[in-house]
């Protein structure tokens, strides 16, 4: 299949944890990660995040960085990527800050199953793909995702999605920015959540680089065994 360059990029918690089990926002890294995930987003054609994330922590995906939109700007694109959110039953909020804040494509990913008067109201937001009938087709929507251009997707969560794209072997490179804090709970969310492998079928990496930043560290790895 013909689908993006796809890398998950997060911050976590010394014990794995991306947020409370509130599911509210913690600030794991400082300005120096912050601004390298900026240059990870300028860089990139499309930033996904899952539905859980949109109703959790209403981000906005935009490229922070002046210097960076005006680049993008100068290369003849828009000055934030293309921002994609994975969302089978059409919630997401019409007032939401990725329809508020800086200018660029916005596409929404739902099912055939959708209500069809909140992906009507989404219409005049958001570009609206479907794939699959009760739950996202992840391969499909990659495919379709690939015809539109997009060459290089940054995704940004949550743990819901990283499962769903890890498992299905859409993902090539994983980067962790590990915090100086705890967080715990037993509910709260990790880097990948979802169902889980099961017995030897567990997805290897392969570290492509470790290094300090600030009081954290930064991994780099490669996701082995995809599948075709």
């Amino acid at each position: 299949m013909n689908r993006p360059f796809t890398f998950i990029n997060s911050a976590m918690s010394a014990d794995g944890k991306i947020s409370t089990w509130q599911r509210k926002q913690v600030r794991i890294s400082g300005s120096i990660d912050f601004d390298r995930m900026d240059e990870l987003r300028a860089t990139s054609d499309a930033v996904m995040v899952g539905i859980g994330t949109v109703l959790a922590d209403d981000p906005s995906l935009t490229v922070k960085s002046a210097q960076r939109k005006a680049e993008r700007k100068a290369k003849g694109l828009e000055e934030n990527p293309i921002r994609v959110i994975i969302d089978s039953q059409a919630r997401t909020p019409i007032d939401a800050d990725i329809f508020k804040k800086g200018e660029g494509q916005r596409i929404i990913v739902i099912t055939s199953s959708a209500p069809s008067e909140t992906v009507e109201a989404l219409r005049t937001k958001a570009r609206i793909m479907i794939s699959g009938e009760s739950k996202v087709d992840l391969p499909d929507a990659m495919e379709q995702l690939y015809r539109l251009g997009i060459r290089r997707l940054m995704i940004e969560g949550g743990a819901t999605l990283n499962w769903a794209m890890l498992s299905s072997g859409l993902v090539d490179e994983i980067y962790t920015f590990v915090g100086n804090i705890i967080i715990g709970g037993q509910t709260a969310p990790t880097l990948v959540d979802g169902q889980g492998f099961i017995g030897h079928s567990t997805l290897p990496l392969e570290l492509i680089s470790v290094g300090k930043v600030e009081d954290g560290v930064l991994l780099k790895w490669k996701v082995l065994n995809l599948r075709k």
